[in-house]
């Protein structure tokens, strides 16, 4: 990826986003074209361009102007760079203070650079230091019997246990000497593997190294099984540990480090992508060892959270690669808790394409004990017997209410305002506010009035003209087809087109399947990079907008490539227009990856069992698409 400009680069994605989210754009350029307004849009004449006829647009939704007659396109930021011939950081200084926000510190003198680039080496050096310690724990593991024992009695086998990478730290103060003759590095408590401790007996953070005495050092991980934790791209970001005897904390994870955020990431979600593409649901169970189980009884699609209640970024994560979680917990008043803080965590994220639903297991069980005993069928028959979202959600509103009352039922009401207004307007919404009318006995219109005030206003009805622009089909498809780059692969041109509308449309992006993901990161083109690129930054940033994703290609030196293949053309199309485009493109991505396979399996004769299944598999897919 190229480097970014320096001044660019020390001003965070998040305050781009949050920026972007403030400003106006028709106030912006309205300062100096005159608009007009023209449906939900503006038009004026362009001010890149000399025209008679206006077909200069800025649209407010989208955040974007866009002139059709010289293809000038761009955010509020990219007006004022183009238009009055700011730099980017003087852009971002002059919107900023427009509505109030303090820019972060740009220094832009060469140490400061220096800075940056050694973050980010440091960053590959952790990684590096915590791969080396993976390594001299998995070897531990293999020369340890009573380790190798403990994993053999909880049913694991060595296949399963490699599989994940298990090892062993050393019941040892100091057992990373072995790996690490310079014990005394601050890059080991810099990656969590150490815990320092100043002449105070104080433990020193990693963060907070800067001018600290360490005054004793010793393993954070000792005698305890490992577990490395991997982020979604496979890197290893920190371990987690599990106790073999008695003793607490039971299970010790990594702490918060320049890598490691326990409230974003999920345990086995790298190693369970593809089997929760395949199932269609996540599986959220709470345990490392709940997890690996599943996974060796064929239920490769759970994912646990690591030593924390479930959080908003966890779901968000989830919810990009399938369309449901189950959340497996105790049936104890606990795991009744846990599945109440992860149920307030779900409800924005809800929709009429999303759901969400409890599995409580007997209380004698946990999934890991479950499988082990029934096996993965009994299992899988529990998950179908799931609660949904929707029930809980409404016998907790009715937990310990005398709901035959009206005391009973206003306190029902007044427990609901906070829950049901973080849901999005939806199909969903309104069935459950339909259900929990006939609950409350209260007709479901003047119920809604009666949770309105807790979910603070609504934006204003669209503009009753909105659609009246909105592009045919036919209008699309010319679109795609005329910004298409020359090439003699039309498949790599169908991945270009799939690219071009998820980079102008990013909310799609959301909506395909981890498979679909991986077709356009793997599919040997240009538009490779830029696929890995928008899965790292919206994995890092949720929910940004299009003129977030646009502002951030041209901090990371991508913007021009995105302008080439036709990205801006796409911007004001009608997403629902353009998501049929999309599913289109990658159905014959996904065709031409089919027959590419079953080429490679004829050729090789077909003749283990193996590989003819795969064929026929591929065979019906293929049918299917076709």
């Amino acid at each position: 990826m190229p480097p970014r400009p320096s001044a660019m680069s020390l001003i965070p994605q998040d305050f781009i986003q949050e920026l972007l989210g403030r400003v106006d754009i028709a106030d912006v350029v309205g300062r100096s074209v005159q608009l007009k307004k023209a449906g939900t849009n503006y038009k004026g004449l362009c001010p890149f361009h000399t025209e008679k006829s206006p077909s200069f647009t800025v649209s407010p939704s989208k955040q974007f102007y866009h002139c059709f007659g010289c293809g000038a396109h761009g955010t509020a930021i990219g007006f004022l760079m183009d238009h009055l011939g700011l730099s980017f950081p003087d852009a971002v200084r002059e919107l900023a203070s427009q509505v109030g926000m303090s820019v972060p510190e740009m220094p832009q003198d060469p140490g400061t650079a220096q800075q940056v680039r050694e973050q980010r080496s440091l960053k590959q050096t952790l990684q590096e230091v915590l791969e080396q310690a993976n390594r001299f724990y998995r070897d531990q593991l293999r020369d340890n019997r009573r380790a190798v024992d403990y994993l053999k009695g909880r049913g694991l086998s060595g296949k399963i246990a490699a599989g994940f990478g298990l090892g062993y730290a050393p019941d040892d103060w100091q057992g990373l000497a072995r790996v690490f003759p310079n014990y005394e590095a601050d890059i080991l408590i810099q990656a969590g593997l150490v815990v320092g401790r100043d002449t105070q007996g104080e433990t020193i953070e990693p963060g907070d190294l800067d001018g600290r005495t360490i005054a004793r050092r010793y393993d954070r991980l000792r005698d305890r099984i490992t577990f490395p934790i991997r982020n979604t791209q496979g890197e290893l970001i920190g371990f987690g540990g599990r106790i073999l005897d008695q003793g607490e904390p039971k299970y010790l994870n990594s702490p918060e480090t320049l890598l490691f955020h326990k409230g974003e990431e999920l345990y086995g979600l790298f190693e369970g992508r593809a089997a929760i593409q395949r199932q269609g649901y996540a599986l959220v169970v709470e345990g490392y060892l709940d997890v690996i189980a599943l996974a060796q009884h064929g239920v490769g699609h759970a994912v646990a959270t690591l030593g924390t209640a479930c959080t908003a970024e966890h779901v968000k994560k989830l919810f990009r690669h399938c369309g449901q979680i189950v959340f497996s917990f105790d049936g104890d008043a606990a795991g009744r808790k846990a599945a109440l803080r992860a149920m307030e965590a779900t409800l924005p994220m809800l929709g009429d394409e999303r759901s969400v639903k409890f599995l409580f297991l007997p209380a004698e069980h946990d999934p890991d004990t479950f499988v082990r005993e029934y096996g993965a069928d009994a299992f899988e028959r529990e998950v179908g017997r799931a609660q949904p979202l929707s029930v809980f959600l409404l016998d907790t509103l009715a937990n310990g209410l005398a709901l035959d009352t009206a005391e009973g039922r206003a306190q029902a009401i007044a427990r609901a305002r906070p829950l049901i207004g973080q849901l999005a307007e939806s199909a969903l919404k309104a069935q459950i506010i339909g259900e929990f009318a006939k609950r409350v006995q209260t007709p479901a219109a003047e119920l809604r009035q009666a949770l309105t005030p807790a979910q603070g206003m609504r934006s204003p009805k669209r503009d009753s003209g909105e659609n009246d622009r909105r592009p045919s089909p036919s209008l699309a498809a010319r679109r795609a087809s005329r910004m298409l780059t020359p090439r003699t692969d039309h498949v790599q041109v169908h991945a270009q087109t799939a690219m071009r509308i998820l980079l102008a449309h990013p909310e799609l992006w959301d909506s395909l399947s981890s498979s679909q993901h991986e077709l356009l990161m793997h599919d040997g083109s240009t538009t490779e990079q830029l696929a890995r690129w928008l899965e790292a930054r919206l994995d890092a940033f949720p929910g940004m907008s299009a003129s977030a994703l646009w502002e951030s290609l041209r901090l990371d030196g991508l913007l021009e490539q995105a302008q080439a293949m036709g990205t801006a053309d796409m911007l004001d199309a009608d997403p629902s227009v353009v998501r049929q485009d999309l599913f289109g493109a990658l159905r014959w991505v996904e065709l031409d990856r089919i027959e590419r396979r079953q080429d490679e399996l004829s050729r090789g004769g077909l003749i283990d069992e193996a590989s003819k299944a795969e064929f026929r598999s591929l065979l019906s897919r293929r049918r299917e698409l076709s």
